[in-house]
């Protein structure tokens, strides 16, 4: 095995991605069964799952891939999708917390509802599960190579930007802050808790400002770095934060956003 190979591998460990039938959730898993996980792929909408873990297992890789139901937006719905991660393994060394909902509506009309919705999925679920999936994780943890977590936060929640989407916002907000709150909680277990931030991805999520080549390049125009993200800028963060390259962080909140995190149209002096 090279050092490459050895310092980035993931090679026979176990994942579970909720929300894994598309976007950012897809691209982690497909990164993971690209480089030899086996990855257990959950959401509400059972038959996608199914689907795409065919679709991956079908790409020749050294992983491989489960597809189920699993929805996380309610107690009882994580208490199934436990019980069947259990059938599954005994060891959990990857816990990637990618399921999410947004809610989009001017200030004026923007029901109340969508605060409960959006963080009932967004960040309670996250907890929750994570708390239930414990005893798995550190089954699978040890000094030398801990369990890992990684939770979907968002630029959004890094920069006080809304669009119309303030439960959003705020719920990827404390997803961070949670993430710092379990990382130091769970050091001692030998859990690493570490957050993404992205940027704009296509996903169905962004599907209204990103969904062909044109939109996302307008989208793209107003990044930093003049695009919007990549499969790979997702895959790339997974491998390192999962394998040994990462062992050492964690409450790291990481921004996969082609700058936009410390983006601002501030000037002092220069006009």
């Amino acid at each position: 095995m090279s050092y490459l190979d050895e310092l980035f591998s993931v090679a026979g460990k176990t994942a579970l991605v909720t929300g894994a039938a598309t976007g950012i959730g897809r691209m982690a898993a497909t990164a993971l069964v690209r480089a030899g996980a086996v990855v257990m792929i959950a959401s509400r909408k059972g038959e996608d799952c199914v689907r795409v873990a065919g679709e991956l297992n079908g790409l020749g890789a050294s992983g491989r891939a489960e597809g189920f139901a699993g929805d996380v937006s309610s107690e009882a719905g994580i208490a199934a999708l436990v019980a069947e991660v259990r059938a599954r393994t005994e060891r959990l060394h990857i816990l990637v917390n990618n399921a999410g909902i947004s809610w989009g509506a001017p200030l004026e009309s923007f029901p109340y509802h969508a605060w409960a919705k959006v963080f009932g999925v967004n960040v309670t679920a996250v907890f929750h599960l994570t708390r239930e999936l414990l005893p798995l994780l550190e089954a699978a943890a040890s000094d030398a190579d801990p369990a890992r977590v990684i939770n979907l936060g968002s630029v959004m929640g890094t920069q006080p930007l809304a669009e119309d989407a303030y439960s959003y916002s705020a719920s990827k907000a404390a997803v961070h802050h949670l993430t710092r709150i379990l990382a130091i909680e769970f050091a001692a277990r030998r859990i690493t808790v570490n957050a993404f931030a992205p940027g704009p991805f296509q996903s169905r999520m962004t599907a209204f400002a990103t969904g062909n080549e044109d939109q996302a390049r307008h989208v793209g125009n107003h990044v930093p770095i003049g695009r919007i993200g990549a499969p790979d800028d997702i895959a790339g963060a997974t491998l390192y934060l999962c394998s040994r390259a990462g062992s050492y962080v964690t409450g790291a909140i990481l921004p996969i956003d082609g700058g936009q995190s410390v983006q601002h149209g501030l000037t002092l002096f220069k006009e």
